[in-house]
């Protein structure tokens, strides 16, 4: 699929602001002449032709000859460019004003500011990626940490997309034999027994099932995981935040009831997201604005993936301790037992959760890394990468495979009731459109405007 926009769009691809380089884009048949307007080399001439990936150096100079920046220029002639378009890249100093005055000139010259992802849609949309390794794209670029970035780049490959593709292929053959069967019956093409359809279908449920099964962790690794540190006041929640972030993040002090609200940052643990709130010290207090804390620590514990229960080796299991243990039953927890550089008074056989137990010391910054090891090994679960890459991290992708294993068991249930092969040809046809979804043979032009419209201008 090759589509001719007769439109040329430009868009800043660089992050706005104070930097060494910045990039002013465009795309489109008339990019090339647009730049021959614009540039003109050191010794100021103007060139009429552009190697395919080489840079010129020379300058942006506007309509009165007035040098708006000091360049290198690159064209990228279709088709073998990221749009399959021409495309121009103007590297300039990474400052907002050349590049903005730049842009400008682009636009009063014939382009057209780019829409947000118009460029990765524009690659869609000429056959270069899929609509998965498109949206792989936008995940790399909004990446977080190790795992993700590791996961987006295996989509924007094509691994997701070849298994995609690869079972609807077998439905796809499934189907045109069933629909030969019926369709042409005088060509004498035998139809087979039952059993080989079941064996076929069962088969594409197989591989449905094994994609699905890497969503939770796909979900764990896109969107990471909410770890809400608890504990009475004066236990050391907010150093403990601080000793994993590495830094001074939380007001640390002696006084009880210091934190008074939920303070949420983020970090990552051996490639894993972790946001993790530190909230205010769970007791009974008559101060309003400390009980308003109370209660925003009781919701972050709700919406908790997993508990840090923060506890002080020096003093002695009291009730607060039991209520706080009673709120957190439910959950996942590490039992934190802080402060053991003093003598240990409290008694282990009063935890009575299935937590692990991990001493540490803010003080002497001990067992900091038993608790990040702790965390990483409860929620993965021993989860290890699928030895292929394939990894479902998109809730899109996802609620399409359901769709399409929908289909699938409803196919092979009408095969197993005898029900006559063009009702069971449906089901297959509406398996394969779901899993088109994904790859976009089967994608609504709406539902491509929507998944473009998140990406960042100038991608």
């Amino acid at each position: 699929m090759n589509i001719a926009f007769e439109d040329t769009i430009a868009a800043i691809s660089t992050p706005i602001g104070v930097g060494g380089i910045g990039i002013v884009r465009m795309s489109g048949n008339k990019s090339q002449d647009i730049l021959k307007r614009m540039f003109k080399t050191k010794s100021g001439k103007q060139l009429d032709y552009f190697e395919n990936r080489r840079f010129y150096y020379g300058h942006i100079v506007d309509g009165n000859g007035q040098i708006i920046d000091e360049v290198l220029v690159v064209v990228m002639k279709a088709p073998h460019s990221y749009t399959k378009e021409d495309i121009v890249e103007i590297h300039c100093h990474g400052g907002i004003v050349p590049l903005r005055q730049i842009l400008k000139l682009a636009i009063e010259y014939g382009a057209r500011m780019a829409e947000p992802g118009e460029f990765t849609k524009r690659a869609f949309l000429n056959g270069r990626i899929d609509l998965a390794q498109a949206e792989g794209i936008m995940e790399l670029i909004y990446s977080k940490t190790e795992s993700q970035a590791r996961a987006s780049i295996w989509q924007m490959e094509g691994a997701l997309s070849e298994k995609i593709r690869s079972i609807r292929g077998k439905l796809l053959d499934t189907m045109a034999h069933i629909e030969v069967i019926i369709d042409y019956p005088e060509e004498g093409i035998e139809e087979e027994p039952v059993e080989a359809y079941l064996y076929r279908l069962n088969d594409v449920l197989k591989e449905i099932d094994r994609l699905l099964s890497t969503a939770e962790h796909g979900k764990i690794i896109r969107q990471g995981i909410k770890v809400v540190i608890v504990g009475k006041p004066n236990v050391g929640k907010s150093s403990l935040l601080n000793a994993l972030l590495r830094e001074n993040r939380a007001i640390v002090t002696d006084i009880p009831g210091t934190t008074r609200d939920v303070i949420e940052e983020s970090l990552s643990i051996n490639g894993l997201l972790v946001r993790i709130l530190d909230t205010a010290g769970i007791r009974e207090t008559t101060d309003v604005i400390e009980e308003l804390g109370v209660e925003r620590s009781r919701k972050s514990i709700e919406d908790a993936d997993l508990v840090l229960w923060v506890l002080d080796a020096s003093r002695p299991f009291d009730d607060e301790d039991r209520r706080i243990m009673a709120e957190i039953a439910d959950k996942k927890v590490i039992a934190v037992l802080n402060k053991t550089d003093k003598p240990i008074v409290l008694n282990l056989k009063d935890i009575e959760l299935n937590a692990p137990i991990i001493h540490t010391s803010m003080v002497l910054n001990r067992g900091i890394e038993d608790i990040e090891r702790s965390i990483y090994d409860i929620v993965m679960e021993g989860k290890v990468w699928a030895d292929d890459g394939v990894l479902v991290t998109n809730l899109r992708h996802q609620e399409a495979l359901i769709r399409a294993k929908e289909h699938v068991i409803e196919a092979l249930h009408a095969l197993e009731n005898g029900i006559p092969l063009d009702l069971v040809s449906i089901d297959i046809r509406s398996a394969c459109d779901a899993l088109g979804t994904i790859t976009g043979e089967t994608v609504t032009e709406d539902l491509i405007d929507k998944i473009f419209s998140e990406f960042c201008i100038g991608k």
